[in-house]
């Protein structure tokens, strides 16, 4: 998918960053590991970068920054980003440490961890969670001859702690009264590395199940007592549940579809819900902003949403950057990047699993990615 240059004007006519005129790319100089820009026709108007940005983190992620990387350097030649998915805790890590320019989470800067004051001392300015990616967290499973599944919170909380073991369980055959529900074994994968995409599904564990679920959410699976094997990142963890019958786990959407996997709707209280980007949009559309300084926009999920259609698995993965930069070049490149992430990157969301954003909060990312200097 080649950059929309109208597209992207059109989407951020009126911020204050004006619009992105990437027909400046192709004339943009400068290599090496320096950022530099090339100033656009427009003096009010964001130009392409080039130099080098790195960055890290959310593998849930990983289609979608990749597509944008791919469709941002084809326009702008001399931009190079490399992006490494390592893991929302790592990528977080890495950023608070000075190592990354920017990275991707599924989960905000912790305040209570104290990963945002890490992160303010790093940026010496605000740091800033931004919200880009919907990522449906589907409840994908391997299991011949049940081409359609409903689980709900408490199922799906019993299985991963090991309460139910069969797949003709009577808590599955009560939700799915008539599927052909064999006696086959349940065989759970987790994930084994530290992992936004873990402590959201704990999230909704919590929200929808906090008799049987009594652990605090967090990264790290092993705290959750959750049986069965463990896998790193979403590929991992896909890989593991298509090579086994009778296997179920949660990962990021793209990848169970990437990798042709069942998905299980979810029950949500007000009945049973596909996944679709369509589903989880409208569940992204119930969050709340939850800003934590200046420009911040962490959000509030409601995973016990009992709203019909809205699928309440999801998790939104935020690009964490700071509001200044030491080197100002460095600064403006974000700046770029994160702009075209915010509009017209959206546009390639649907295509590869996502969702895009809201069009009310795509509206501040972008004026909250204008900031950035």
């Amino acid at each position: 998918m080649k950059l929309n240059r109208k597209g992207l004007v059109a989407a951020s006519a009126g911020l204050a960053a004006g619009a992105i005129l990437l027909s400046a790319c192709a004339s943009s100089g400068g290599s090496g590991n320096g950022s530099g820009t090339t100033p656009a026709a427009n003096s009010s108007s964001l130009a392409c970068s080039s130099g080098q940005l790195n960055a890290e983190g959310s593998t849930a992620q990983t289609n979608a920054i990749n597509q944008w990387i791919k469709d941002y350097q084809s326009d702008c030649p001399g931009a190079k980003i490399s992006y490494n998915p390592t893991g929302s805790g790592a990528g977080i890590t890495g950023f608070n440490a000075g190592t990354d320019d920017f990275v991707g989470s599924d989960s905000a800067l912790s305040g209570d961890a104290g990963e945002y004051a890490a992160a303010q001392k790093r940026c010496n300015s605000a740091p800033l969670d931004l919200p880009m990616v919907v990522g449906p967290i589907a409840i994908a499973y391997k299991l011949n001859g049940v081409d359609k599944l409903v689980l709900d919170g408490p199922t799906i909380a019993e299985i991963f702690l090991g309460k139910i073991t069969t797949w003709d369980d009577a808590a599955i055959k009560k939700l799915n009264p008539d599927a052909d529900l064999p006696s086959t074994p349940i065989s759970v994968v987790y994930r084994s590395d530290s992992s936004g995409t873990t402590q959201n599904f704990e999230r909704y564990l919590a929200a929808t199940a906090s008799d049987i679920f009594t652990s605090e959410p967090d990264k790290d699976s092993s705290k959750a007592g959750f049986v069965g094997q463990g896998a790193e990142k979403s590929q991992g963890v896909a890989d593991a549940i298509a090579a086994k019958e009778g296997s179920i786990g949660y990962d990021e959407f793209s990848f169970a579809v990437a990798g042709g996997l069942q998905t299980a709707a979810i029950d949500n209280g007000g009945g049973a819900v596909e996944l679709s980007k369509d589903t989880a949009a409208a569940a992204a559309g119930s969050a709340q902003l939850a800003p934590q300084g200046d420009g911040d926009l962490t959000l509030k999920l409601d995973y016990a949403t009992k709203t019909p259609g809205a699928y309440p698995i999801i998790l939104v993965t935020y690009e964490i950057a700071c509001t200044k930069y030491s080197d100002s070049a460095k600064g403006a490149f974000v700046k770029s990047f994160l702009t075209y992430a915010a509009n017209g990157g959206q546009q390639a969301l649907a295509g590869l699993g996502y969702a895009p954003l809201p069009s009310d909060l795509q509206a501040k990312v972008a004026a909250s990615v204008a900031t950035i200097g």
